[in-house]
Parts: C-alpha cells; sequence; structure tokens
C-alpha cells in the first residue's frame, strides 16, 4: 500500500474563498516517508518565493497498489530561445506538431497570456477549435496522485542530462501522466513562480522544455490541456485527478545532450 500526499498552501485565506495560491505538490509514498515528507511540505508552503502561506491544507489517503498504473516517462528536450516571442512562436509549432490545429495553439497560448491570476488547476481546450471544454472555472482541472517508481533512478536519470532544478523534476511527472490520459493532444504550461520563465510543451511525444515562456517577476502562470474533437471530457478529468500512477524511467534512455536549468 502507498499513500497519496497532496498539499496546498495559500495566502488569504483558502482557495476558495478567494486566497492567492502560493505552492502545491503530490507525492505517491510510502507509509514510513509521510512524517518527514509532511514536514518538507509545510517548509515548502511557508518558505516559497510566491510569499508565506497563512493557509495550508495536507491530505494523506492510502492506495491500493493494485489500483496503480504504472507508465513511462517522456523524454526531454531543450528548446532554447533569447526573448518570449520567440519562445510562444516555438511553443506554437510544437503544439501543431502533436496535433493541435493552428487556430486552437493560437487560442491557447491567447488563454494562457490573458490571465490576470493563476488557475489552481489547467484549462481543457478542445484541439481543433480552442474552445475550453471544462466547466471547473478558475480552479481548473487538477492533476493528482502521481510519483515517480523509483525516486533514485529518476533523479539520476535527470542528472545524467544536466537537469537538476525541482520544477522540472515535477512538471516532468505531471506531464507524463497527463500524455497518458485518453484523448489528450498536448499540453502547454508555464510556471507562476516569479522567478522560473522556462515553460514546455508535451504530448505523448515527448517533453519539451523552451526556456523563455513569460516574463520575469511575474507571477501568472498556467497550463492548458488539449484535446481530441469529441474527447470525453468527464473521462478524461476522472482520470487526472484520480487515478493513481508511478512514472517509469530507464537508466539507458537519458539523453546525451546536456542542458543546465
Amino acid at each position: 500500500m502507498l499513500f497519496s500526499v497532496r498539499m496546498r498552501a495559500a495566502q488569504g485565506g483558502a482557495h476558495e474563498v478567494g486566497g492567492k495560491h502560493i505552492s502545491g505538490a503530490e507525492r505517491l509514498v510510502k507509509k514510513e516517508c509521510l512524517s518527514t515528507l509532511a514536514a518538507y511540505m509545510l517548509e515548502r508552503a511557508l518558505t516559497h518565493s510566491r510569499g508565506e502561506a497563512d493557509f495550508i491544507n495536507i491530505t494523506v489517503e492510502a492506495v491500493a497498489c493494485s489500483a496503480i498504473r504504472k507508465i513511462k516517462c517522456l523524454a526531454i528536450q531543450t528548446v532554447a530561445v533569447d526573448h518570449i516571442a520567440a519562445g510562444r512562436a516555438a511553443a506554437r509549432e510544437k503544439l501543431i506538431q502533436a496535433g493541435v490545429t493552428r487556430q486552437a495553439a493560437a487560442k491557447g497560448l491567447e488563454l494562457l497570456t490573458g490571465l490576470t491570476h493563476s488557475l489552481r488547476g489547467a484549462m481543457l481546450v478542445c484541439a481543433a477549435t480552442g474552445k475550453r471544454l471544462d466547466k471547473t472555472g478558475e480552479r481548473g482541472v487538477r492533476v493528482s496522485r502521481m510519483d515517480v517508481e523509483d525516486e533514485q533512478a529518476y533523479h539520476h536519470w535527470l542528472s545524467r542530462q544536466g537537469y537538476q532544478n525541482i520544477h522540472i523534476k515535477e512538471a516532468l511527472v505531471l506531464a507524463s501522466k497527463v500524455s497518458s490520459a485518453p484523448g489528450i493532444r498536448a499540453e502547454l504550461c508555464w510556471s507562476d513562480d516569479p522567478e522560473y520563465i522556462t515553460g514546455y510543451v508535451a504530448s505523448p511525444a515527448g517533453y519539451t522544455r523552451i526556456t523563455h515562456l513569460k516574463p520575469f517577476g511575474s507571477e501568472v502562470g498556467g497550463r492548458i490541456f488539449f484535446v481530441a474533437p469529441n474527447a470525453a471530457v468527464d473521462e478524461i478529468t476522472a482520470y487526472l485527478e484520480n487515478q493513481p500512477v508511478l512514472v517509469q524511467v530507464a537508466e539507458s534512455e537519458g539523453s546525451s545532450d546536456a542542458f543546465s536549468d
């Protein structure tokens, strides 16, 4: 048996009453890791660059091993750009390569750049029309119940490629789960951390980091999941929010190309 541990933290009250999102984290761990992990999550919530949280919620739920699905980690590549316009142009082309129409890719970028504050989850957007399909409002669709199967092997695999940043360690697990969901064509994301300007486009074909997708100092981030036309939105949402997933990585799959975070 494993335990799903989920942390969310806000400033100015809970998210549901308008509190500013500060931090969130997701893990699937053994019982003996619970105390250490809870302490780490508390510290993270209280020392985040977005501010000090005054609302912290940590939820722990048992998960039967028989309920866990194991999936393959996405391969990584990095596209280095010098400015936001180049980064967003690269993101648009990656989305199109993944099966998103040019119209929907442009609309997705418009939806993210039009945010005045970060959503707590993701928007589900039609990969053909660019229309938002979910009805979750500012909450968004929350991807939950995920982790790596072998943490040491995962960190070693990333290190071999030159990736050390906590952002990529967590985002790659999430993106791998998202890409394994039925009906997902691609994901577009950039962080709400003010000092982190790298974002990514992910699809079943891989995870592409793009080194400049938002202005430095901006606390507005977000993510969009592009779904196939006529995809079952309720089924996708249920998988992303409830299906426990462990991400597997094979050492032999490490890239020979190294980039610095």
